[in-house]
């Protein structure tokens, strides 16, 4: 769901002082210190889905997998609900699809239960969602006639836990990760009998940095991926705000269009254009070339260049003149948020900017929370772990953990091994040219919302552009725009654009 990378100073529960539950037996080794490894098991139910006049049978697995280290100890339990088509002849043939979101810190509930399992809980389209009863619906919207579908919960969230010898620094960092998630799909692939399947990832956030990362992981143990869909994508963090506010100016451009966009959705601009996809075409080349320019100055640009950049800005923007000078031309998207709809009390959404909330502080710098996660957040809750126990007749006592970021975000590693040596920060850029230079059939996808803050649309393009990739292979990129935020399903007019989308995305890359 989101990209959360700050480790958070909270004490994390010690599961070894957890008791046991059904299935759970103590390790083999080193049992009294140990961590509870909770055996593989699976709940089988069978349903139907009408999706475009088709009537689809399918059965739904929830269930875990352990994952071990190389002593071949058991290290962790990832759980995941599995979708499959009943009625296909050859199975070997038919796509399968691993989703995840990510946070990190993030279960899968988000893309599950939001935008492509059976059935999604209905949400109010940028606004509060009221509180329960929810209505859970047959989702027209889902994958599953284009794919089979395993939404995978990373570890630490949902049902997934550190188990026998695990510790967090197996799991929370940003290599770590993508191992863990490897080797959970090489376990489902071998248990299910689909090592021949055409196989796809699709990771939402910080899912996206997972996703870049693991085909190239699987692509070096052997499994050669079909397609990668990244929506909402966080892949370099180099090209975002790693240090002060006036480190580094390529953030500042490359989050302009966002908010050219969310001012044009809530008619703050001084002369708003009909059509906003050319409008934010140009505000593309205003930000990468005069807009850069002038950054690029500091303090040396002009009196006068610095009032013209300022008026441009206005009118990309909506922010006043005299706010833009006193800033020094460089606005973040904290201050953006807040600054918008200044005098009027309200603050506009990080994850998706149409959504608006009321703050406490009035004359603060930046939002106290975000409106967009407060709207929908109980929704999922609630809803999730209604139809897991109910129609999924997963029953258990333990705790699933839609969210863990305190825990998560307090061990997690934001450093990656590239190239042989250590980096303080990812990127996974570089992990995805590697592998659609070595797999020139690999196809990716780049879904968009033009009102998303956490993951702006521009920086993906910018991240892509920038892999260094040979021109014959540039073409197996293909990209997506949605009227909508970081999680595009949350406006079905996006979502239904982005079916549309994906089916022709599967269509081309399941089979060459």
């Amino acid at each position: 769901m989101r990209k959360i990378l700050v480790a958070l100073p909270l004490t994390m529960l010690l599961a070894a002082g957890m008791p046991l539950h059904a299935g759970e037996t103590p390790a083999a080794s080193n049992a009294a210190a140990a961590l509870p490894v909770l055996k593989e098991r699976s709940v089988v139910t069978h349903h139907t889905l009408t999706l475009d006049g088709r009537r689809l049978r399918y059965t739904a697995t929830a269930g875990n997998l352990l994952i071990r280290n190389d002593k071949n100890q058991a290290i962790g339990s990832m759980f995941y609900v599995a979708y499959t088509e009943d009625d296909v002849k050859n199975s070997a043939r038919r796509p399968l699809t691993f989703l995840f979101n990510g946070g990190p810190g993030s279960s899968s509930v988000w893309l599950h239960m939001g935008a492509f399992g059976p059935v999604r809980v209905e949400t109010a389209d940028a606004r509060a969602t009221p509180p329960a009863p929810y209505r859970i619906v047959p989702n027209r919207y889902s994958l599953l006639d284009r794919s089979d579908l395993v939404f995978i919960d990373a570890m630490g969230t949902g049902f997934s836990r550190l188990a026998g010898t695990g510790t967090p620094k197996d799991f929370y960092g940003t290599d770590a990760d993508i191992a863990s998630f490897g080797k959970f799909i090489k376990r489902y692939l071998s248990v299910n009998n689909r090592w021949n399947s055409p196989k796809f990832l699709l990771g939402e956030s910080y899912g996206t940095t997972r996703a870049a990362g693991l085909v190239d992981w699987l692509q070096q143990h052997g499994i050669a991926c079909n397609g990668v869909i990244l929506q909402s994508s966080y892949l370099n963090a180099y090209v975002d705000f790693p240090g002060p506010p006036l480190s580094l100016d390529l953030p500042y451009e490359l989050y302009l269009p966002t908010m050219a966009a969310t001012a044009w959705y809530h008619d703050k601009l001084p002369h708003k254009p009909a059509d906003l996809a050319v409008f934010l075409q140009q505000v593309r080349r205003f930000a990468l070339g005069d807009y850069a320019r002038a950054l690029a100055q500091g303090d040396k640009l002009s009196p006068v260049e610095t009032q013209a950049i300022a008026q441009q800005l206005h009118n990309d923007t909506g922010l006043p003149v005299k706010f833009l000078l006193e800033i020094r031309l460089r606005v973040t998207p904290g201050r953006f948020e807040k600054e918008l709809l200044r005098g009027e009390d309200r603050v506009t959404g990080r994850l998706d900017s149409r959504f608006l909330g009321f703050d406490r502080d009035r004359v603060g710098e930046r939002p106290g929370y975000d409106p967009s996660d407060a709207a929908i957040s109980g929704a999922f809750t609630a809803a999730f772990n209604w139809y897991l126990r109910n129609d999924l007749d997963y029953q258990t006592s333990r705790t699933y953990l839609v969210t863990d970021y305190p825990v998560v975000g307090k061990h997690w590693n934001n450093g990656q091994r590239l190239d042989g040596q250590e980096w303080p920060l990812m990127d996974v850029a570089e992990n995805l040219r590697d592998a659609m230079v070595k797999n020139p059939n690999l196809k990716v996808f780049s879904a968009n919302g033009y009102f998303d803050f956490a993951t702006p649309f521009f920086e993906t393009e910018y991240d892509l552009d920038h892999m260094g990739l040979p021109a014959a292979l540039r073409k197996n990129i293909t990209y997506g725009y949605y009227e909508s935020g970081h999680m595009i399903y949350l406006h079905l007019p996006a979502l239904a654009a982005y079916r549309t989308d994906l089916a022709r995305f599967y269509d081309s890359a399941a089979w060459q």
